[in-house]
């Protein structure tokens, strides 16, 4: 029996589906005019199919070209740089081996870029993360482009991965999807040790060795980073809006269940394909629906805020409209169930062990809260309060914990850490932006200071290295929005501001940039828009301008004469140049029609234009 919807909740979907009825409309009209009548080679000409099996073995070749097997195209993000995505090494070999189990071809349909945002934090080559999205989404399109696909395998996992790759996945929506994780690393140096090492080294009181020492006992083996940032976000968000088996999100590399879960993803896309009495193809298993469990997942967990930027992108590729004041509503109303690092001491190991996904969704489906009836690769999403277990060798499911076996990690929706899901969306003369608060304790989630304008994270670094900062203020960083420079991470902020908060001053953060998935306990408005560089307000802003930040009520005001500030100027943006030779300068026209952060700061504009 399904349970009633959150009234809010329901109020929320039935508004996105409104408001994208048209948009939704031809977009389903496009996908489903692409549904082959046959496998999907068999439109091609001879010629083609013969270039299309030549690379194979011989028992792929010979079914590609006559016999009645479906082709399952992998896009792998692999590379050995990021821990995360080094497992995917011997993932084509090993799905090829399991496609072959069930009567089906894989075949490596494409690679795409996967930089870590972990070595380019705070250097200039971050620069071109955030449209490395948009560059993932593309070169996805290339792989599956040769249209000779009855279902895909997606291996990605971090921060701007799964997005690009979710993105490409419902734009060739007729074809299956299913997502393959590779699990995080196993516990290292625990997260709060490392931030205390951070900000020693921040002040001076520790060296260089003593940081090194710290932060490679926290990254010490393959797999995912254990913090819950961006990367392991993106995991909760394709459990929950179906693009994983149910509790594939955090099994660790290596092991039974891993290997387990992975076959049998791969017997599952072999499935679902066109020509089975099971289709399910990825644009129309998501809709409206898969969008708002994936924001109240978001909220539930004190999820990265990085996906207020990736979520509306997603979204638009499947013809739907997601907006801030969405999230904000749905945060209202979803309570925090999980603390897990930057917003608790655990990490995401502690956060499985303790119940994990399986617990997670279970409560948020008791509580009305996530839409049952929304469809996954498995089945109904009511379906996927289960965990994986091994039997006799293969993955099967049980019925998920019915208590939390740490609620200082994991709670229910009847004593959560906090009613609402701490993310607001803020709103004043300044611009619309947002801020997550579920880390950030209550007494320094208001204040009222004056402002110190700076043009770079660099210069507010300098200025706290020279003593100039010993007092309350809001660090107003402008010019680091998509049409500046690429909207890097500003994570190197974080330890500053954290030594200045802890010694009793009060500051905040109001940027056109964007923080770490991990940003913790400072108070920000990040992704301001309209962004300085546009000429937006945050560009007027001076030095002694006096700012209100209240995350409490979502109010980012200025105390300067409404006329007054009307009339100012915009300071110009002066285009930093630093990036040539790291290839900043082959992204120009990104910079140019990049949109603005509040729809997903994406080159692709989906519902406003006939692409």
């Amino acid at each position: 029996m399904m349970t009633e919807m959150n009234p809010k909740i329901a109020e929320v979907t039935e508004r996105i589906r409104d408001r994208s009825r048209d948009s939704r409309q031809a977009y389903l009209e496009m996908i489903r005019s692409r549904r082959p009548k046959d496998f999907a080679r068999r439109r091609m000409s001879e010629s083609s199919l013969a270039h299309a099996s030549a690379g194979c073995a011989v028992i792929e070749k010979t079914q590609l070209l006559g016999a009645g097997w479906p082709n399952i195209g992998i896009i792998t993000a692999y590379n050995d740089m990021l821990s995360a995505h080094a497992p995917y090494q011997d993932y084509p070999k090993f799905i090829r081996e399991a496609a072959r189990e069930v009567n089906a071809i894989a075949q490596v349909a494409g690679g795409v870029p996967a930089m870590c945002d972990g070595v380019t934090q705070g250097f200039t080559g971050m620069e071109l993360s955030l449209f490395s999205r948009d560059v993932i989404a593309m070169a996805s399109a290339i792989g599956l482009s040769h249209d000779v696909f009855d279902g895909a395998m997606h291996l990605g996992i971090c921060d701007k991965i799964v997005p690009g790759l979710v993105i490409a996945a419902l734009r060739f929506g007729w074809i299956p999807s299913i997502f393959v994780p590779a699990g995080p690393m196993p516990s290292g140096l625990p997260n709060p040790e490392k931030q205390r090492v951070r900000q020693l080294f921040a002040e001076g009181k520790v060296g260089r060795d003593a940081l090194l020492k710290a932060e490679s006992e926290s990254y010490h083996t393959q797999g995912t980073c254990t913090f819950y940032g961006t990367a392991n976000s993106n995991q909760m968000l394709m459990e929950v809006m179906g693009f994983h088996l149910p509790g594939a999100a955090f099994a660790n590399p290596g092991t039974p269940i891993r290997e387990a879960l992975t076959r049998a993803a791969t017997h599952r896309v072999a499935e679902i394909h066109a020509q089975g009495d099971q289709y399910m193809p990825a644009g129309e298993m998501i809709d409206e629906r898969s969008i708002v469990n994936g924001v109240v997942g978001l909220m539930a967990t004190g999820g990265s805020t990085n996906h207020a930027l990736h979520l509306p992108a997603m979204a638009a590729a499947a013809g739907i409209i997601l907006t801030l004041e969405d999230f904000a509503d749905i945060s209202a109303v979803t309570p925090l169930l999980a603390r897990v690092y930057p917003n608790g001491p655990a990490d995401v190991n502690h956060f499985h062990a303790a119940g994990g996904m399986a617990f997670l969704v279970r409560e948020l489906l008791g509580a009305g809260l996530m839409d049952g009836s929304a469809m996954g690769v498995a089945g109904p999403i009511s379906e996927y309060a289960v965990e994986p277990y091994l039997e006799d060798g293969k993955a099967a499911w049980r019925p998920a914990p019915e208590t939390s076996a740490n609620t200082d990690i994991l709670r229910p929706v009847s004593d959560p850490f906090s009613k609402d899901g701490g993310l607001r969306m803020m709103a004043g003369p300044i611009g619309l932006g947002v801020s997550k608060v579920s880390a950030v304790k209550p007494e320094h989630r208001v204040l009222e200071a004056p402002a110190i304008v700076f043009d770079s994270q660099e210069a507010l670094k300098a200025a706290f290295d020279a003593g100039q900062l010993e007092r309350d203020f809001v660090a107003i960083v402008r010019f680091q929005g998509p049409a500046a420079n690429g909207m890097p991470e500003l994570h190197t902020l974080t330890p500053p501001l954290a030594v200045l908060q802890d010694r009793g001053f009060k500051v905040a953060l109001v940027t056109d940039g964007r923080m770490s998935g991990a940003s913790g306990k400072v108070p920000s408005a990040i992704h301001v828009s309209p962004e300085g560089s546009r000429g937006g307000p945050i560009a007027k802003i001076r030095d002694g301008d006096m700012i209100v930040f209240d995350a409490e009520r979502g109010v980012l005001d200025i105390k300067v004469d409404a006329t007054e500030f009307e009339a100012r100027i915009p300071d110009e943006y002066r285009p930093n140049e630093n990036g040539m030779g790291l290839g900043r300068e082959m992204f120009t026209y990104f910079r140019e029609l990049a949109g603005p952060a509040a729809n997903g700061a994406s080159q692709f504009n989906f519902w406003s234009r006939g692409d």
